[in-house]
């Protein structure tokens, strides 16, 4: 147990001096304007984050509280890739990208599909 650990709560003037015998920091990061995550069908978008690193044992954790946005990721199809299924196909580039959407982008599936 810590001393100084009970109801009443730690003194921050100990506990800032035990951390640095531990071998802890903190640190906030200033003037952040945005954090992104990114998954492959998500974005997490923090507008109006406050980021914090605390370094332990030469490891930084990066804490991030803020109000997060999840925004849906949205396949992006190359126009190359709409030419060529266009082209092997004699689809209209229209049908090609729909198929290709539906495909999930998948040339070989998108080709098939129109083939048929």
């Amino acid at each position: 147990m810590f001393p100084g650990v009970g109801g009443r709560g730690m003194n921050p003037a100990k506990m800032k001096q035990m951390m640095k015998q531990m071998g802890i920091s903190i640190e906030e990061i200033s003037n952040v304007e945005q954090v992104i995550i990114r998954t492959p069908e998500v974005d997490i978008v923090f507008n109006d984050a406050n980021v914090t690193v605390m370094n332990a044992q030469g490891s930084d954790t990066y804490q991030i509280v803020g109000t997060p946005e999840r925004i849906p990721r949205k396949l992006e199809i190359p126009d190359d890739d709409v030419r060529l299924v266009a082209e092997q196909t004699g689809a209209s580039e229209a049908e090609a990208r729909q198929a290709l959407e539906q495909a999930n982008g998948d040339l070989a599936e998108a080709i098939l599909a129109l083939s048929s």
